[in-house]
């Protein structure tokens, strides 16, 4: 029995005990009433404050934008033969990331189902160290409908695998075209940096090739078109449940060239086995009529990425195939330069039409002993202008040209465009070399040697028959001749005539308009053109290949020195490694009253310019006598090629000057605004 000191010490024990259970109680309630609190308001802030952003969140999980790539434009002839197009088909791509297993044993099992050159391997190598691992690397291209169909049936077995449908493009002309189309490729780092510097990159989403080369580069933004894109519905494995919406893509833009490819054709021909080049050009209006480079490449080979073997094969030949000669390749003009240097000294009036100049087997400057010698070691006796470009005395104008100096004469020849680029809408064209004093201290500015910074009188005497500094490209002296063949009218040299849809239907078309008008005498004009006439006449140099004419051809044989002759040697080709041999030029234009094609050739290391005449003579009677006079039928080949010309429309835009590479891309922007929209709204792009 407890005492009473005990039991007052329970009652105390139970009171301190009640006490202590009512205090946890209110710090438990205390507790639950924050943590509800705190729930409350978290429940508050994502419901209520948050619930338009959650909800968009919640939308961008299973919403996503695909795009879809633009087929590109296609490149036809004046009469709508296809140069370049797009054919469909099938390709075996990997996403690295999302395979189950190494890359090399899922290429080893899927070998089984689908032939996997050496090729193939190269190229899916390349391709896989220049993307991401969670893009779509292409390991065979161009899967027909069976190949494709039979591996689809064993997809399931690979995840991170897939056959997607593409378009490819293709050259059916190949080596004919290569050196003006150009060609695409997969768009590299480079590209990729300049698209985003650009503001253009959203116009590229989806695509994976871009214009590298010729008129598939200057004309990327009319070919390429604008890109649609697919809004689209997702499982939470990221599988497209339904499409909600879709806005088609654009194909881009089709041009139509001046050129006539059986004109191209023959020019090709003509030039096979050969080395150099050969332009043709519509001197009213500037087109493009044939455009020949020798030796030259197939485009095909770029599309998809070259392998290294065949790219070291092209790099490392002597013969440079892949040199724009028509554009980039820079030659000493020889003797076809003397009907603009002749011109040079009719406007200066260092002489008239009937100066007679004594025209001797060599000339010396006044108080010196070196001799210049003339190509014919007799002479031509005296001469006046018209018989110096004839017979293409160098001694005339050896004297002439000295006594005029480089300050006066390189204003006029600067008239014909020389030494500038002409303006040709295709990319990266030389500018040449027209030589003068301010030119010569610039170009030797970094000589230790004074002396060689200035112009020394002596180097006009070279440089007033086509050679010293003098380097032009064939263009450039076919387009100087146009301008010389139209009296002083210039166009400027283009090779693309319209723009179409992708139905043909005209959108702009390159009206042909002066660039400039050369203020010399009409007099002279004719002057020089009767002189180039009388080339292909008995006693000029190219009497041969005026013969039998059934037009009036003018026309100047050029002879350019590859290497110097010392003095007192005699040139001796069949002595001389070919490579050092001289070039053989020829310029001509037709027919004399309404000229409508003037032509360059230049055959490297050919030998004289009476050889190179020839290939001018057959193409201007293939166009002249075949093809303006309606006498030419298309090839098999060409006639498969040809598609509905396009529809003429009232309101034409008519475009006063050509297109640059740079389109105003403002009606894209405008267009694919719903697709940054989109992502500034936080729907996402699949990319």
């Amino acid at each position: 029995m407890k005492t009473p000191r005990q039991h007052t010490q329970t009652v105390k024990d139970e009171a301190a005990l009640q006490k202590d259970f009512l205090l946890r109680l209110v710090v438990a309630f205390i507790f639950i009433i924050i943590l509800f609190v705190v729930l409350l308001s978290r429940f508050v802030y994502l419901q209520i404050i948050k619930h338009e952003e959650f909800t968009t969140k919640a939308v961008n999980n299973r919403v996503s934008l695909i795009p879809t790539p633009p087929t590109r434009g296609e490149i036809i002839d004046v009469n709508g033969v296809v140069l370049a197009h797009n054919y469909p088909a099938y390709s075996l791509e990997i996403i690295p990331n999302q395979l189950e297993g190494k890359v090399d044993e899922v290429i080893e099992l899927l070998k089984q189902y689908v032939d996997i050159t050496e090729t193939d391997l190269k190229r899916f190598k390349k391709f896989r160290a220049e993307f991401s691992s969670y893009e779509k690397i292409p390991l065979k291209l161009k899967l027909n409908a069976d190949e494709a169909a039979q591996l689809a049936a064993q997809l399931y077995r690979f995840k991170g695998v897939e056959i997607n449908a593409r378009t490819f493009r293709e050259y059916p002309y190949g080596e004919l075209t290569a050196h003006f189309l150009g060609y695409i490729g997969r768009i590299s780092d480079r590209d990729q940096k300049k698209l985003n510097e650009d503001n253009l990159a959203s116009l590229y989403r989806g695509s994976t090739h871009i214009g590298k080369s010729g008129l598939e580069s200057y004309y990327e933004s009319q070919l390429h078109g604008l890109p649609g894109y697919q809004e689209v519905e997702k499982d939470a494995y990221g599988h497209v449940v339904r499409v909600l919406k879709t806005v088609p893509a654009q194909t881009g833009q089709t041009l139509r060239l001046a050129m006539d490819i059986r004109l191209q054709r023959e020019a090709d021909r003509l030039m096979s086995g050969r080395r150099g080049a050969m332009i043709a050009i519509d001197p009213q209006t500037g087109g493009v009529l044939a455009f020949v480079s020798k030796p030259t490449f197939d485009p095909n080979l770029f599309i998809d990425g070259i392998d290294s073997e065949t790219w070291k094969k092209l790099n490392d030949d002597w013969q440079r195939p892949l040199i724009n000669r028509v554009t980039q390749g820079l030659y000493p003009p020889g003797s076809t330069f003397k009907p603009f240097m002749g011109m040079a000294l009719l406007e200066s009036g260092k002489i008239n039409q009937s100066s007679i100049v004594p025209a001797p087997g060599a000339w010396s400057i006044p108080g010196t002993r070196h001799l210049f010698r003339d190509s014919v070691r007799s002479g031509h006796g005296s001469a006046n202008l018209s018989k110096a470009i004839q017979v293409s005395s160098d001694t005339f104008f050896y004297r002439l040209g000295y006594e005029l100096g480089i300050d006066k004469t390189a204003p006029y020849l600067a008239e014909f465009g020389l030494g500038e680029p002409t303006g040709i809408d295709l990319p990266h064209e030389y500018r040449g070399v027209l030589p003068s004093k301010e030119w010569k201290a610039k170009r030797f500015a970094k000589s230790k040697n004074p002396s060689q910074r200035k112009w020394n009188p002596a180097e006009m005497v070279s440089v007033s028959i086509g050679q010293g500094y003098n380097t032009y490209t064939p263009l450039q002296m076919a387009h100087a001749t146009a301008s010389l063949a139209n009296d002083g009218v210039v166009y400027r040299p283009h090779m693309v005539k319209e723009l179409l849809d992708h139905e043909r239907q005209q959108i702009t078309v390159i009206e042909p308009k002066p660039t400039k008008l050369i203020p010399f005498k009409r007099s002279n004009f004719e002057y020089i053109k009767q002189s180039m006439v009388k080339v292909l006449k008995p006693g000029g140099t190219a009497w041969r290949v005026g013969s039998g004419l059934q037009y009036t051809m003018g026309g100047k044989t050029g002879t350019a020195q590859v290497v110097q002759i010392k003095q007192g040697q005699t040139y001796n080709a069949a002595a001389l490694a070919e490579q050092h041999r001289d070039h053989a030029w020829f310029i001509s234009f037709a027919p004399l009253d309404s000229p409508q094609i003037a032509i360059a050739v230049i055959l490297e290391n050919g030998g004289w310019g009476a050889n190179a005449a020839p290939l001018a003579r057959s193409l201007s009677d293939f166009y002249l006598l075949k093809l303006r006079g309606g006498n030419a039928g298309f090839s098999e080949e060409d006639a498969k090629s040809v598609k509905t010309s396009p529809k003429k429309q009232d309101n034409l835009l008519l475009a006063t000057s050509l297109p640059t590479s740079k389109l105003n891309t403002s009606i894209y922007q405008k267009a694919y605004e719903a697709v940054n929209n989109a992502s500034a709204s936080g729907i996402r792009t699949n990319e």
